[in-house]
């Protein structure tokens, strides 16, 4: 038996769309005596309603079994004053932070998507505000730093963007709260009580997820679906444990493996 994180998006579904097989790999895994966590930098939705969507797909979980960086930023920004760059979705699960329009000791750049919130998100006057408290004094977090993230219309632009420009200007470094960071990984071990040297990390992203999960120990696999890409990973200097077609595939694949 294992503990496995698996990533939400790339992995489970695509824009909403099951990846075929991941209902019944999930069922496999769990009866097969795996403890799963669903850790995922998604930052446009709340966790009641990604947990929801993903049971809506026939994928069993609870939702306190999903992790998300709203969880992480909960953690780490308590007792500051928060400049919040996040979409309206997710400030139900920010409500333990003091969020702030001005005097903020903290700037926190959440996620984009394709709708026209993301528009007035990140306009011109809420990227100069964050900067202006930079330049107070604030610190500066991100929920992540994807530079794209896969859709069924094809890879599309995130946020990743905004935070390099923000630290451009500001001259500083943005601490990353979700994936790949190792206290985001640190959270999900301690969630499942288990050490990182047991537990694989299933994901397509080999930036956050695999890179991410290889340094703080944990063993890889890595989903040909998602932001898989072949170039990607014949140029990447860390490689995953293993490589499986789809979710589908993994409950065998870790059955041989373990």
């Amino acid at each position: 038996m294992a503990a496995i994180l698996l990533d939400v998006d790339g992995v489970l579904h695509v824009s909403g769309e099951p990846i075929p097989g991941a209902a019944q790999a999930v069922r496999e895994l769990r009866a097969a005596g795996h403890r799963l966590r669903f850790v995922t930098n998604a930052t446009t939705r709340a966790k009641a309603q990604l947990a929801a969507e993903l049971q809506a797909m026939g994928i069993e979980l609870d939702v306190s079994e999903v992790q998300t960086t709203a969880d992480a930023a909960s953690v780490a920004l308590r007792g500051k004053r928060v400049l919040a760059l996040v979409m309206h979705a997710l400030i139900h699960d920010l409500e333990e932070l003091e969020i702030v329009g001005e005097g903020a000791d903290a700037v926190l750049i959440g996620g984009a998507d394709d709708s026209p919130e993301t528009n007035l998100v990140f306009s011109y006057m809420n990227l100069a505000r964050a900067f202006a408290e930079l330049e107070l004094g604030a610190e500066l977090y991100c929920l992540h730093r994807n530079r794209w993230w896969q859709t069924r219309r094809g890879p599309l632009l995130d946020s990743g963007c905004f935070v390099a420009g923000i630290e451009y200007a500001a001259q500083t470094e943005a601490v990353v709260l979700g994936k790949p960071s190792a206290a985001y990984f640190d959270a999900a071990c301690e969630a499942l009580d288990c050490e990182p040297g047991m537990t694989w990390m299933v994901g397509d992203d080999l930036e956050t997820d695999i890179v991410g999960a290889r340094g703080v120990g944990m063993r890889a696999v890595l989903v040909r679906t998602g932001k898989f890409r072949p170039d990607a990973l014949d140029a990447s200097r860390v490689l995953p444990d293993g490589i499986v077609s789809s979710i589908a595939h993994l409950p065998d694949w870790i059955e041989d493996h373990l």
